[in-house]
């Protein structure tokens, strides 16, 4: 592969028409379930346990998953509920007969049916702490065993690896970029701008530090898909502007906007300030990991398909810019809409 990344058109097509075929598969089946439930079970004292349990509400229904506990299990309290914009919050008191929930099976009756995984995080009197994923797969979790900070670890991983790869809208937007960068060595600033901004900003956003609504952010990063796709054109009539000179810096000023959507993925699992900063840096690993893991397959289907050759008319050399430009400004118009309360 030559030093420059500017390819002929039609194998650009061919590979946006694959990408985009595979954005609206992955949009259209996961669409905001992708939210994973809470469960939180901190011991008060021998035998006795808080439970916070809270599910995802989609299209303004709670998500129907039920929390089942094994027949040694009773309520002392509640369960008590209480609504958030996103999700539903129920919290009791239980007590146990036995050693506790030691070798006990807690069910999640109906995950099998949804796409959505549930973070279960445990916090035991002798100060051990367990946190792992529970899969539609296999919907329960077994307490017999301690899992190392290695689970946990990866189970922060994974999520922000996750988050990425079905975060349709910021794949869009790098993939978009790819269009304007010209050279390995642009790319290279290019995206490595994209990754300090949005660290940045997942960081403060993640930590309490700034907080942006998330209508008026959901409808700002689509507009900086909008934004790419006259650049395209530009780069197709071989005319410049300043993004196409310096298209690390406008990579680093939406990375910011971005990176407050990364956000929302480790702030909606909804865990204990304490928790946090080693949650945020494994989930921003993870994130990074799958970004690296999108371009890195993108660059190798363009080495793969450079000896391709298909002859297509020049009129639809433009399609790439138009796709981008019209699901720019389709999520724009639509997130604005739902921001001013009308029905997308």
């Amino acid at each position: 592969m030559s030093a420059r990344l500017h390819l002929p058109m039609s194998l650009w097509r061919l590979l946006f028409g694959v990408v985009v075929a595979a954005v609206a598969f992955v949009s259209s089946a996961v669409a905001h379930e992708i939210r994973p439930a809470y469960l939180q079970i901190d011991e008060m004292a021998a035998k006795r346990y808080k439970v916070v349990w809270r599910t995802p509400m989609l299209s303004g229904m709670r998500l129907p998953i039920v929390l089942r506990f094994p027949e040694s299990v009773r309520n002392v309290t509640g369960p008590a509920e209480r609504d958030l914009p996103d999700s539903l919050v129920q919290t009791r008191v239980i007590e146990t007969d036995g050693g506790g929930l030691a070798g006990e099976r807690v069910e999640f009756v109906g995950l099998q049916a949804t796409i959505t995984d549930v973070l279960v995080r445990v916090h035991l009197l002798d100060g051990t702490v367990e946190t792992t994923m529970i899969h539609p797969s296999e919907p329960w979790i077994d307490f017999a065993a301690t899992r190392s900070p290695l689970a946990a670890a990866r189970v922060y991983f994974v999520s922000g690896f996750q988050h990425i790869l079905l975060g349709i809208d910021h794949l869009l937007f790098v993939f978009g970029l790819l269009f304007i960068v010209r050279s390995r060595w642009m790319l290279v600033k290019t995206i490595t701008a994209f990754t300090v901004a949005h660290s940045i900003t997942l960081a403060v956003a993640t930590l309490g530090k700034v907080e942006i609504p998330a209508l008026p952010l959901n409808a700002m990063i689509a507009l900086s898909i909008l934004f790419l796709g006259p650049e395209i054109v530009r780069v197709w009539r071989g005319q410049t502007s300043f993004t196409i000179r310096h298209p690390w810096i406008v990579s680093f000023a939406f990375g910011l906007l971005h990176g407050f959507g990364f956000a929302s993925g480790l702030t909606s699992l909804g865990l204990p300030q304490g928790d946090i900063p080693f949650a945020l840096l494994m989930f921003n690993l993870g994130v990074e990991a799958g970004q690296l893991a999108f371009v890195g397959l993108i660059l190798l289907m363009i080495a793969a398909l450079k000896s391709i050759e298909i002859r297509l008319p020049r009129g639809l050399e433009l399609m790439p810019a138009y796709v981008v430009g019209m699901l720019g400004a389709y999520w724009t118009v639509d997130r604005i809409v739902v921001m001013f309360g009308g029905v997308a």
